[in-house]
């Protein structure tokens, strides 16, 4: 297969490409380095299957591939907030341009949609019949109401224009390529307690989140492309739920360190519990994630000590 992968140079759109290069397909990466970085990708620009184009999805590119997947958006707060005006053109625009060329060129193509999609949900754990409880107008809404018009523009083209449309709703993910100025819960735990800094709480810390690790991700991402069953929406994450406090709990002693737990007032619009039903990922992709979060946290903060030079333990 000829692949294209937007945001390839993304955490996630990185470890997606190493997978395809792995599986035999010819991929083309698409990134501006807004979010993505070139470092995560560097590795692969010998690979004779490989190829890297800078260019911004909100602008169309024409372009002959069997595959899409599109996974361009900034997706941690810090990143997605810095430009509120260009992360929902890249969500509603770059679905536009991207279904416009999977229709052209008559290729299958993958929106990675999100939990956020949810909102601060009133159903318990999510399921993806659920339609979600989103402020259509805070701070967030510029990330969870682009996802949410993606998903439209998916399914519209879908029924309106015959495109083969996959759609996955991915919940917290983490794992190595992480930045470290990523601005979420993992990568910031993780950094502050290898420097020995306070880990910063936004609440009380019993809100929930359900941790997803990287490899995990990209296998159900891939299974959902390669199925001819179902086009979606479905629901991909790690049904173990834990509190926020329990997160920096295990990351001050998984990384050896002396750092304490600071509370500050909650962020707008944080959501307070947030855990997936992943009964059809079980169903249609034969697949639930394999990787206990002691085991990715510890990949993590390994990582974390190789990008701030510190000593591995």
């Amino acid at each position: 297969m000829r692949t294209l992968v937007t945001g390839g140079a993304g955490f996630l759109g990185s470890h997606l490409c190493e997978r395809l290069l792995n599986d035999g397909h010819e991929v083309i990466c698409l990134d501006t380095y807004f979010s993505g970085k070139r470092a995560n990708i560097e590795h692969l620009f010998d690979h004779r299957n490989f190829e890297f184009i800078r260019h911004d999805i909100v602008e169309p590119i024409l372009l002959e591939v069997d595959r899409i997947f599109n996974l361009a958006c900034p997706a941690s707060p810090v990143h997605y907030q810095y430009n509120p005006v260009k992360t929902i053109k890249t969500s509603v625009m770059g679905a536009i341009n991207m279904l416009g060329l999977a229709k052209r060129v008559r290729a299958r193509i993958l929106l990675t949609s999100t939990s956020e999609v949810y909102g601060d949900p009133a159903e318990h754990p999510q399921t993806e019949t659920y339609w979600g409880n989103v402020n259509p107008i805070g701070v967030r809404s510029c990330y969870d109401e682009g996802k949410r018009v993606a998903e439209c523009l998916m399914m519209d083209y879908h029924r309106q224009n015959k495109v083969d449309i996959r759609i996955v709703r991915i919940f917290n993910t983490y794992g190595p390529r992480m930045a470290i100025n990523d601005g979420r819960v993992v990568s910031n735990f993780c950094v502050a307690a290898l420097r020995g800094e306070d880990l910063e709480i936004y609440g009380d810390g019993k809100q929930t989140r359900s941790f997803a690790y990287v490899d995990d991700i990209i296998d159900a991402i891939v299974r959902m492309m390669n199925q001819e069953t179902h086009i979606g929406p479905i629901n991909i994450g790690n049904p173990d739920e834990f509190t926020i406090d329990e997160l920096a709990s295990l990351a001050i002693e998984l990384s050896g360190s002396s750092s304490k737990v600071v509370i500050k007032p909650p962020r707008p619009d944080d959501p307070i519990r947030r855990k997936p039903n992943i009964d059809l990922a079980r169903k249609v992709l034969n697949w639930e994630p394999k990787t206990p979060l002691n085991l990715g946290l510890r990949k993590s903060i390994e990582h974390f000590r190789e990008v701030l030079g510190l000593p591995h333990t």
